[in-house]
């Protein structure tokens, strides 16, 4: 006989699970109680959003479910953005939340809110316990469904009363990882597209990868010859040095490679679903029937002919995929001169510029940071026109080397890097953040402190919501409103929590700055002062406002 609480937490470790993300709520002590005889680590956070950011950040590296538990109402609505980001890039995730009593349901009781209702639009699946005895039956369905097909968030609601009630219930057990590998036919299918091309292209995205997979297509790949693009921040999915590797299909592409895919005789696409922001408003890729043979790879068949409409549809996960590609024999390859020929383009669209507006210069910077790093740092960021600077400047080689939310939302950089410092306290993890995406989670820096993890983060500060200004100055120039902000000084701040702090006010400094800040042994903030003029690596605002 055992408590709701206690089968939660038994359920969970069945299921693997060594760490959950939480803000504590009297709606499941329960829970907590039950947590103070596991050995599963809670890292406790500063407000809702930037714990399930965290736990999205752990399934994104590990393609295992982040847990995240927070209290009702307003917690779990501060906890809302991590559940979107999950829905939005295909991440495994499970959200706890504690809920009213069931004797006041219907009755707008204390924080009541219909949790089912609230979540099912952004969420995988959602749902609630009302019987504890069900609990190791619907924890086993929501690691499932968090993990199978196209992944993403399980939000489950818990009733206080279920929590505490004693129940005789069956042990739990783990769940069964489901793979959908491709048939034989399908990859005759494939090998034949592929002898009658003359330009493919291949664009890898989306999740169900791991470091097997990443090694195995690279191998296709070069077997093959072809040429190799990642899609928007999913570029820790192939070897930026790899003789294959094309580049970054995200915002603003390398206008050569933006022209390898539109004129290409066949895309293969895998594991992602190539939606707004990586296929330029479905203009590179046009929905939905595309110019190209299209050849899309995906583990959830609903995905399979939902935006385009594929000449050839493979249901299967990447990972599944990527071994099967590699067994397979390759073929001519006519078109090696251009894979090449779009590698030195990648490498010269990646070399960062010298020179730009203020006493500042990003591009040293980023030069900077790629000769002292390791391959395996992980970079992290959120949303803003900073983020550029990494996107098309960091050369990532590894896999579970990148966190950074295809949905583009602010406040993730800081909450994410807390998460993989906490997965992997043995590599460098570095945040890089806009002022305003900064403020917008920047109190998980306590939560750095408090639990000694190290990590470094970049906040570029130009005094403003850049991204948003930009867009202005380009529909609306010189009437500026609403995205001027002031800000705090942010090594300061870094030193107010117990942290490292350095300012960096000249292009010479930051080296200096980026050493002490790594052997302080502290979490850092470097506060980058970035004239708000050196908007993008290749345009001014001025330029923006005047060539509109």
């Amino acid at each position: 006989m055992k408590t709701g609480g206690q089968l939660i937490v038994d359920s969970l470790e069945a299921n693997g699970v060594d760490r959950i993300f939480s803000v504590p709520g009297e709606s499941y002590l329960a829970v907590l109680d039950a947590l103070h005889d596991s050995k599963i680590r809670n890292i406790v956070c500063r407000q809702e959003g930037g714990a399930a950011m965290m736990a999205d950040c752990h399934g994104r590296l590990t393609g295992q479910p982040g847990i995240c538990f927070v209290t009702r109402g307003p917690g779990a609505t501060n906890a809302s953005p991590g559940v979107h980001i999950a829905m939005q890039d295909s991440t495994p995730m499970i959200l706890f939340i504690g809920q009213v009593a069931s004797h006041a349901r219907e009755r707008e009781a204390f924080q009541e809110v219909d949790y089912r209702a609230f979540f099912g639009p952004i969420a995988k699946w959602a749902t609630e316990i009302d019987d504890a005895a069900r609990i190791p039956e619907i924890l086993t369905r929501a690691f499932a469904v968090a993990t199978s097909g196209r992944p993403g968030p399980v939000v489950i609601s818990l009733p206080e009363d279920m929590l505490t009630s004693i129940v005789d219930a069956p042990a739990p057990r783990p769940f069964t990882p489901v793979e959908t590998r491709p048939g034989n036919a399908e990859m005759e299918a494939l090998a034949a597209l592929l002898k009658d091309a003359e330009r493919p292209f291949v664009i890898l995205g989306g999740s169900r990868w791991n470091e097997k997979a990443v090694a195995d297509f690279q191998k296709a790949a070069k077997a093959w010859s072809l040429p190799v693009g990642c899609s928007f921040r999913r570029q820790m999915l192939f070897d930026h040095l790899h003789p294959c590797y094309a580049g970054d299909v995200g915002i603003g592409p390398n206008p050569k490679l933006a022209a390898a895919v539109r004129e290409a005789d066949l895309v293969l696409l895998v594991g992602g679903r190539f939606g707004e922001m990586p296929s330029s408003d479905y203009t590179l890729i046009k929905s939905p029937y595309p110019d190209q043979k299209l050849v899309h790879v995906h583990a959830d068949a609903n995905e399979l002919g939902r935006v385009y409409s594929p000449t050839l549809a493979i249901n299967a996960s990447s990972a599944a995929f990527a071994e099967a590609f590699a067994a397979l024999a390759p073929g001519d390859t006519p078109w090696a001169a251009e894979t090449e020929r779009l590698h030195q383009s990648y490498l010269a669209w990646s070399t960062p510029p010298k020179t730009g507006p203020g006493t500042v210069q990003m591009g040293p910077i980023m030069e900077h940071l790629e000769s002292v790093l390791p391959d395996d740092a992980i970079f992290t960021n959120g949303a803003g026109n900073y983020a550029t600077w990494v996107h098309r400047f960091r050369r990532f080689r590894r896999f579970a080397t990148q966190g950074a939310p295809t949905s583009g939302s602010m406040g993730y950089g800081t909450p994410a890097a807390v998460a993989a410092k906490a997965l992997f306290p043995e590599r460098e993890v570095i945040a890089f953040a806009g002022d305003g995406c900064f403020m917008m989670n920047g109190q998980e820096f306590a939560t750095a402190v408090q639990y000694d993890l190290p990590i470094v983060v970049v906040v570029v500060n130009n005094g403003i919501y850049g991204t948003i200004r930009m867009h202005q100055e380009r529909e609306y120039p010189g009437r500026v409103s609403g995205t001027a902000i002031r800000n705090p000084d942010f090594a300061e701040l870094a030193r107010a929590y117990g942290g490292h702090g350095e300012t960096v006010e000249k292009t010479d400094d930051f080296a200096g700055a980026f050493e002490r800040a790594r052997a302080s042994g502290k979490p850092a903030i470097i506060e980058i002062k970035l004239d708000p003029e050196a908007i993008t690596p290749a345009k001014t605002l001025t330029d923006i406002r005047e060539k509109r």
